[in-house]
């Protein structure tokens, strides 16, 4: 089997260990405010957005009007495009079909393996991208779906403090950036934008407003040292 499908496959079944009782949370959620089990397994395989599809069944359940659902969502969703951005020069080499696949694809742990493995100096094969993709998909599907078959028998999700895997699932992709150059004033910047949006705007509106306040004190950090180009020089004056 090619070695491409085989680390695929490997890290998405991790992966997608890891994410499945968040998944659960969904499907229990979802049912838990009115959506049946078809309803929770078309949303999962449709929109594929954990958050935002969080978000979109609370707000369901409170009768908000459809263009507020919508706009909510894209409010959480908003930092998909700046992952679209990072690594949009990662597959350069894919086609524009494969392109709109891949981005379909492209959740939270998606885009922090693909940026930990093009950091390496690992290509972004679309068949590595595929494997690891398609194995963390239908996991989602099979896990939110379970959910919500057996959603009732759970009662309510805060009971079992299952509504924390959402935070702490982020925490931990977070994390796994804490050696890059900047990452505590880009994180720091992040949670005071977000706290600061949470209480004068609200939610999901923080999200995005965090997103942004990280965004720009990383866009004035200074770029860090390149250690190829400093040996190149010490050749050159040796």
């Amino acid at each position: 089997m090619n070695k491409d499908i085989v680390a695929g496959l490997k890290g998405g079944a991790v992966i997608a260990l890891s994410a499945s009782p968040f998944a659960v949370l969904f499907g229990a959620v979802a049912v838990d405010n009115g959506l049946t089990v078809f309803d929770a397994a078309l949303m999962s395989a449709t929109i594929y957005a954990g958050a935002s599809q969080l978000v979109g069944i609370e707000l369901f359940g409170q009768q908000v009007a459809p263009w507020l659902i919508v706009l909510s969502i894209f409010a959480v969703n908003f930092r998909h495009i700046l992952y679209s951005a990072a690594i949009a020069r990662h597959i350069r080499g894919y086609s524009l079909l494969q392109k709109a696949i891949a981005f379909f694809f492209l959740t939270d742990p998606q885009f922090a393996e693909a940026i930990r493995r093009a950091e390496q100096g690992r290509p972004l094969t679309f068949t590595w991208y595929m494997a690891f993709a398609l194995v963390f998909y239908f996991s989602w599907l099979f896990f939110s779906t379970l959910g919500a078959w057996f959603g009732s028998m759970l009662g309510d999700p805060k009971a079992w403090a299952i509504d924390v895997l959402l935070p702490i699932y982020f925490l931990g992709l977070v994390l796994a950036f804490r050696r890059k150059p900047g990452f505590y004033p880009v994180v720091a910047a992040s949670m005071v934008g977000s706290v600061a949006g949470y209480y004068f705007v609200g939610s999901p509106w923080h999200v995005s407003i965090g997103a942004i306040c990280g965004v720009l004190v990383a866009a004035l950090l200074p770029l860090p040292a390149q250690p190829v180009a400093a040996e190149v020089s010490e050749e050159a004056a040796s």
